[in-house]
């Protein structure tokens, strides 16, 4: 697995840190604390989630063997690094915690209805980074064994969505297919719900201007011509804001033509436009 063009190729802090702690605790468990109840009180139990609650974190750094583990770190590795530059270091862990947190909740949710297995192994974590790389570049063309033509990352994202979805209602392969949407569905809900719930800023007033006029002066000057002298006419008590401001809008465009607008202007004859063409229908 390649991106064909990468947004960071550097390997970053928290990225490393991560691959080491888990490489560190998978060998640990295989060459020190060999006896399986060490991967029992570490690993991820839905239906006992009440009495072990720490496995929502501690089932992360657990992998059944060599092979499961070296597949996360390559997923971690690829997407990780561009998400925790992107980011920031301390929000990227945050994040990658908070996937993998929401992985074990949803597993734990359905509980309540089926049986699930024990669960081990970074991929719902993982697969939640993978969807903010998605959300921050969707069109980053990724290379995928045995695909032959490289792909958009958000088709892989939405692609790999969609495997996990028809595993968990018709699989029995033994992976835990529901963590995997679990992460995702974290993983997607933190870029879409302050999206949803920011306020749209409500319109505010623009102040009067005050409006200048030529007057003639009432005495002209024994040496030349009369001269104009620019006089400032304060707004008028109660006047209306917006009418005051399109008045002097559309005496600019009279004085000086529509190209003379700035594109607050513009937008300002936009939104007035708008609002007209409400009022008359």
């Amino acid at each position: 697995m390649s991106y064909t063009s990468s947004p960071n190729p550097r390997l970053t802090p928290w990225v490393g840190r991560l691959i080491m702690a888990t490489a560190v605790v998978q060998l640990l468990l295989e060459t020190v604390f060999t006896s399986p109840r060490f991967v029992d009180f570490l690993q991820m139990q839905p239906e006992a989630f009440g009495r072990q609650p720490w496995g929502a974190v501690t089932y992360l750094f657990v992998h059944s063997g060599i092979l499961h583990l070296g597949a996360n770190m390559l997923g971690l590795f690829m997407f990780g690094r561009a998400v925790e530059e992107r980011m920031g270091g301390p929000k990227f862990l945050l994040f990658y915690l908070y996937c993998g947190i929401g992985a074990a909740l949803l597993s734990v949710l359905l509980a309540q209805f089926t049986d699930l297995s024990p669960i081990v192994g970074a991929s719902g974590a993982i697969l939640g980074v993978a969807v903010a790389f998605a959300m921050f570049w969707p069109d980053t063309p990724i290379q995928i064994f045995p695909i032959p033509v490289a792909i958009k990352v958000r088709t892989l994202v939405i692609g790999l969505a969609l495997i996990d979805l028809f595993f968990a209602r018709f699989g029995g392969d033994g992976v835990a297919h529901e963590a995997h949407l679990g992460g995702m569905l974290a993983a997607y809900l933190f870029f879409k719900i302050p999206s949803l719930t920011r306020r749209q800023p409500r319109p505010v007033a623009r102040p009067q201007p005050e409006r200048v006029v030529m007057v003639q002066q009432s005495a002209a000057r024994e040496d030349g011509p009369r001269a104009a002298a620019p006089t400032r006419v304060p707004p008028r008590a109660g006047a209306d804001p917006v009418a005051a401001e399109l008045d002097r809008v559309l005496d600019k465009i009279s004085a000086s033509g529509i190209e003379s607008l700035t594109s607050e202007e513009r937008r300002f004859l936009d939104e007035v436009s708008k609002r007209k063409q409400k009022e008359i229908h």
